[in-house]
């Protein structure tokens, strides 16, 4: 559509496997019969139109794939991108806005757009190939792949463009960067760190001028900014969710390393990550993109500043002494501390 990443990425095993909303519902019923009506009550709140049929189609394709590819139906699991991670963005999340702001504050066009979101913006989790700019390599073949599933469940790239556009910008959006954020004015400022949602509007005017004139664009780039809120909406949530969205990301970062929990390997890294890591993710990388995300979230993240610090503090000063003997120690500890917090 506007980025070209469709024609970068070809289909995968997992994709022959699941090629259609059938497919998906047959393995999500063996596997996990929960789900489709979970998803089918998220959709159910939003329209009861073709529209939304064919969105609820693509967003069980999209997480029976990630499951697959990622999660708990395959053999290559990952603690954090997974099913799971589906369910907290369409059920809990986008359904705290809707309950907050009302269904009206969106057109229903719009929040099926992130229902979808919410199950493909992680369909990759291993691409080793990137593209040229701040999207990352995950991301793009994401949308690569989310075109598939949009073109399997009946919709069409001319009459539903607006669709197709808004969720290659949403996922491109949701590319986070964990570096500290470049000096203003500098050559990469483009790259804010954390979410690209936040500068996705000034990289497009460098890479597609006119996008301003194009109503499609226009509707993404917005749906960007709220849909990375959706995703990194932790920090905005309850304690508990947040110190979880935690745990389970270092488990994964650690796995994908190759370091295993019960070894003293992996007690450095799980202290970065979960001591000065979180500290740097809650107040130098997170920003809301959205007036929607911030208005919703905003509140509770400012709760949970003083927690954050406090569990931070405590975790560096028990390990201050002796470096920890595992990842598993400090996980420990981590989630202790959280639970008193």
């Amino acid at each position: 559509m506007i980025l070209g990443y469709s024609r970068l990425y070809e289909p995968d095993r997992i994709e022959r496997a699941l090629p259609d909303p059938s497919a998906a519902r047959a393995l999500l019923a063996r596997l996990r019969p929960d789900i489709p009506g979970r998803l089918a009550a998220v959709a159910a709140r939003i329209d009861d139109s073709d529209l939304a049929r064919r969105s609820l189609d693509a967003t069980l394709m999209g997480i029976a794939r990630l499951g697959l590819r990622h999660g708990g139906f395959g053999d290559d699991p990952h603690d954090y991108h997974n099913e799971e991670h589906v369910l907290e963005l369409a059920e809990r999340r986008q359904g705290r806005v809707m309950d907050q702001l009302g269904i009206a504050v969106l057109p229903a066009a719009k929040w099926l757009a992130l229902m979808i979101f919410s199950a493909c913006h992680d369909l990759r989790q291993r691409e080793p190939r990137d593209v040229p700019g701040p999207v990352g390599g995950n991301e793009a073949s994401s949308i690569a792949e989310t075109f598939r599933i949009l073109d399997a469940c009946g919709f069409h790239r001319g009459h539903d463009r607006g669709m197709f556009v808004a969720l290659e910008l949403m996922i491109a959006g949701s590319t986070f960067d964990p570096r500290p954020a470049p000096a203003p004015g500098s050559e990469h400022a483009i790259a804010t760190g954390g979410s690209l949602a936040k500068a996705l509007g000034l990289w497009l005017d460098t890479e597609q001028p006119d996008w301003h004139s194009d109503e499609h664009a226009r509707n993404g780039e917005r749906l960007a900014r709220l849909s990375a809120d959706l995703d990194t909406a932790n920090v905005g949530e309850p304690f508990m969710f947040l110190a979880d969205s935690a745990l389970r990301l270092c488990r994964e970062l650690q796995r994908k390393a190759g370091r295993r929990l019960d070894q003293p390997v992996s007690g450095p890294a799980c202290l970065s990550f979960l001591g000065q890591g979180q500290l740097h993710y809650f107040f130098d990388l997170h920003r809301f993109a959205s007036r929607e995300g911030e208005q919703v979230f905003g509140p509770t993240k400012a709760d949970n500043a003083m927690r954050v610090r406090s569990v931070s503090a405590a975790l560096e000063l028990e390990f201050a002494r002796r470096p920890p003997d595992s990842g598993e120690a400090v996980m420990a500890a981590f989630q202790h501390l959280s639970r008193v917090a």
